[in-house]
């Protein structure tokens, strides 16, 4: 299975750590079978502190996503909508286990300059 790493806002990140957001919502998603996402908290953090399994992955339009996942969503109806404006599809990975990092790794670490703006693929 491939792996991607993408980056995530840390209110967003401690949702996920929670257990709360049990859902990663995106624009655009992998074109490949997605086994792990490697998650990079963007600043102030600006480090991979985990890997997330993924179980499955949503697509329908923004309004029907939001009413299928909003309960374990982990993020406000008005941000959500705010980040699918004008998108006539939405998509969501369903995330299973996750694994937090005894030490964060740097994005260099990973062979990567800079953190992704959508994904990029893991080797």
């Amino acid at each position: 299975m491939n792996k991607i790493i993408i980056s995530i806002r840390p209110k967003y990140v401690k949702e996920i750590l929670n257990g709360v957001k049990k859902y990663e919502y995106r624009t655009k998603v992998s074109a490949k079978d997605i086994g792990k996402i490697l998650i990079y908290e963007t600043f102030p953090t600006k480090k991979v502190i985990g890997e997330a399994e993924v179980i499955g992955i949503l697509k329908d339009t923004p309004e029907n996503l939001w009413n299928e996942t909003y309960k374990e969503g982990g993020i406000s109806k008005k941000d959500y909508m705010l980040y699918f404006k004008n998108k006539k599809t939405a998509y969501a990975y369903r995330l299973g286990k996750i694994t937090v990092y005894k030490e964060p790794k740097r994005i260099q670490e990973l062979g990567f300059k800079c953190a992704p703006q959508c994904f990029a693929y893991v080797r």
